[in-house]
């Protein structure tokens, strides 16, 4: 009965097994001071190449419990463009999921004396989604064979950033399933919408930087939706900074019983990185694991700035 409980758990924070959404698992993996994972606009935005490495293990104590690996670059393409690659591998129970996402972005200055600036962001996914069902038992279960699919789509992101603020739209998944593939009632529509706000304060002190950030994430098939609160502070170090946060995760209907709280920190020595996140169920599957971690390491390729200053960053730690 435990088992057949945090499965369905697991079904409903990641969605259908055979949602095949295409979508690089959002839980705690932007807060790692990588702003391409929080929009593909952000890529080209700096004065380098930007590589992370991130693996993410929720539900630790959970046999099978939702396991990813991703790899993701993205750099500055002559002064006003940039592109990124992601590369993730996802599992959960049964059901495993490889994919690959190539990016294109474009840049644009609407005010230099505001620090107003616009980007657009293109993206191609393609998916490889595998269920395995050798494993599973019950009297239905012979007639359930192991299902493979191969799946293309498209996303597209839209960044506008004032001085210190930044608020970044994505819709993923553009295009729908094919119905003359998949009859068996599940959603053809993968759409998801995510939102994030985020201002940096660094007033107060020059070696001080304080961000809060809410993501708001939609899912149009089952009308779904979730948001983090997030907190950050950065302090200054003689060769790059340290700094800590929180997150608030919660489903939209249930804004006082959160799904989890993860505090975060990291650090940043010369060209080098790393964070570690830990993230707390507060739900009823904390009687069955130790918690969500996250540990993210990564290498800049400093490069000399871009001319156009819609490619340049303003604030003194990223």
């Amino acid at each position: 009965m435990k088992k057949l409980y945090i499965l369905v758990i697991c079904l409903i924070a990641n969605g259908s097994i055979f949602g095949q959404e295409n979508n690089l698992p959002q839980y705690l993996n932007y807060m790692g001071d990588n702003p391409f994972m929080i929009t593909p606009a952000y890529a080209g935005i700096g004065s380098g190449l930007r590589i992370r490495v991130n693996g993410l293990s929720q539900w630790l104590g959970v046999k099978d419990a939702p396991d990813t690996q991703s790899f993701s670059l993205e750099s500055r393409i002559a002064d006003r463009f940039g592109g990124g690659l992601v590369v993730f591998n996802d599992s959960n129970g049964n059901t495993t999921q490889q994919g690959v996402k190539l990016t294109f972005a474009s840049h644009l200055t609407l005010s230099r004396l505001n620090d107003s600036f616009f980007s657009f962001g293109f993206t191609y996914s393609y998916n490889m989604f595998r269920i395995d069902t050798d494993n599973f038992n019950g009297p239905d279960s012979s007639v359930v064979d192991n299902r493979s699919v191969n799946s293309s789509n498209f996303d597209v992101s839209f960044l506008y950033r004032f001085n210190h603020y930044s608020v970044s739209l994505n819709i993923s998944n553009l295009l729908n399933k094919d119905d003359d593939t998949f009859a068996n009632g599940e959603p053809l529509v993968l759409r998801r919408f995510s939102l994030f706000n985020s201002y940096i304060f660094n007033k107060f002190s020059a070696n001080y930087e304080l961000e809060p950030s809410i993501l708001v994430e939609y899912f149009e098939a089952d009308q779904r939706s979730r948001t983090d609160f997030n907190l950050k502070l950065r302090k200054r170090t003689s060769n790059g900074y340290i700094w800590a946060g929180v997150s608030y995760n919660f489903l939209n209907d249930q804004f006082l019983n959160p799904n989890s709280i993860a505090p975060i920190v990291g650090l940043k020595r010369g060209n080098l990185y790393a964070s570690y996140g830990f993230g707390i169920n507060t739900n009823k599957t904390q009687a069955f694991n130790v918690g969500s971690h996250m540990i993210t390491l990564g290498f800049d390729f400093v490069r000399s700035a871009s001319s156009a200053r819609c490619t340049q960053k303003y604030y003194i730690f990223q």
